[in-house]
């Protein structure tokens, strides 16, 4: 672990270089960077235009790090249904949390393709069970963007130590992509709130430390989204009840669950930002949810074509490999083409994030190809592992069953084609 710290402090010592936009990187480097589609492995160190050989060094520390702290224990985790505390902290010393939230607010001052490298390289180790890129990127950031100075001074650093693992609860029994059928509530009384109602499918949400919650305080008001406002809910508050572990058919590490909020008396300064603007805030701050889905989809397709090669070089049948069978070589040939094209896109995209160019019709559009790539990918390598690729021992096994949940959660694919399709026929 201590030439993973030594790089890392380097890493922080050259911070103006590496967290500059890429085209800067590019103008300052002038090294060739392959893209992955002519790279001798699609997971390769170095490559990708959009990144830089800062990115790099970053890279050869997060991996590190999963090789050394998370893959060894992943399998004991599938059993107990999350990670440790451990690995938590772990993660906070080694400044793999908050890595995009600015420096200012308590964070490491990244770029999103600093965070994108550590979302990367949790599915190139193939554990899904630490919620690391949600805790970073989609929780931290409404704390930094809507939050007070307090709420900010209180939450965000120790979230980069580990110290405070965060969750967001917006689905419910009966609203899952369609938040404005969301019936968690608050209601004044005096100074403070009273916060009611349940929540479910919650990544993080058993090992949460605080959880922000979206509930509805303007139930009179024109529509759903212009009532509805965010709280931050510490856990052990009265009234704040954590149900148990879901049993889930992937993501077995990563622990799920349902979150109940009966009479949970709320102060003032729980509110995070402005009252009734919580809907906006969501529909802002979504699109790097789904761009972060994306990413980690294409990730885990370039994991599963790289497992399933080295497998079928490998395999043994009709005295040869697996790989000198014509059907084997093109139904690779296809599975790579479809990730590289796939690459290409999603890079796209995170330039445009990196420019907060990138709009929610993109974002969808993103998630959407990469989730569905993703289940196709995974249903047709592990095809070609044939009977082993149905046992759990066999990496591709649980990449095929985690992938499942991806076009279902961050909004279905149903409601991306909807979102898509919006932008297309309105004026």
């Amino acid at each position: 672990m201590a030439a993973l710290r030594l790089s890392w402090r380097y890493s922080r010592g050259i911070a103006h270089r590496l967290f500059t936009t890429s085209t800067q990187c590019n103008e300052t480097h002038k090294v060739f960077r392959p893209e992955t589609f002519s790279a001798k492995n699609l997971m390769d160190i170095g490559t990708r235009q959009i990144f830089s050989e800062e990115h790099d060094i970053l890279r050869q520390s997060v991996r590190r790090f999963f090789e050394e702290e998370v893959v060894p224990y992943h399998t004991q985790w599938e059993k107990d249904g999350q990670v440790s505390r451990e690995v938590w902290e772990k993660a906070g010393q080694q400044g793999l949390l908050g890595v995009s939230t600015p420096e200012e607010h308590g964070g490491l001052g990244g770029d999103i393709l600093s965070a994108a490298v550590v979302w990367e390289e949790q599915m190139y180790a193939n554990c899904s069970g630490p919620g690391f890129s949600l805790h970073s990127d989609i929780v931290m950031p409404y704390i930094t963007h809507y939050g007070s100075k307090d709420q900010i001074e209180r939450y965000i650093p120790q979230m980069v130590s580990g110290k405070c693992i965060g969750a967001i609860a917006m689905t419910e029994p009966s609203a899952g992509s369609d938040l404005q059928g969301v019936r968690t509530n608050a209601k004044k009384d005096g100074g403070d709130w009273i916060l009611n109602g349940s929540k479910v499918f919650i990544t993080n949400g058993w090992m949460c430390d605080v959880v922000i919650v979206v509930a509805v305080t303007d139930p009179q008001a024109r529509s759903k989204a212009h009532g509805i406002s965010l709280f931050l809910v510490d856990n052990g508050m009265k009234g704040f009840i954590k149900g148990k572990k879901l049993e889930k058919i992937g993501l077995k590490a990563q622990d799920t669950a349902e979150l109940f909020f009966e009479d949970v008396r709320l102060p003032a300064d729980a509110l995070l930002g402005e009252v009734n603007k919580g809907f906006y805030y969501l529909m802002t701050e979504l699109p790097q949810e789904r761009l972060l889905i994306a990413d980690m989809a294409l990730a885990n397709c370039e994991f599963m074509f790289e497992e399933t090669r080295k497998y079928v070089r490998q395999r043994k049948a009709f005295g040869k490999t697996i790989a000198d069978l014509q059907t084997v070589q093109h139904k690779l040939a296809e599975i790579k083409t479809q990730s590289c094209v796939g690459r290409a896109f999603i890079d796209s995209c995170l330039q445009l994030h990196m420019k907060k160019q990138l709009d929610s019709a993109s974002a969808s559009m993103a998630k959407y190809w990469a989730t569905e790539l993703q289940n196709n990918v995974a249903n047709q390598c592990l095809q070609l592992h044939g009977g082993w690729g149905y046992m759990w021992e066999y990496p591709i096994a649980k990449s095929f069953v985690d992938s499942r949940v991806q076009p279902i959660y961050g909004g279905t694919n149903e409601v991306m084609k909807e979102l898509i399709a919006r932008q297309i026929v309105s004026d």
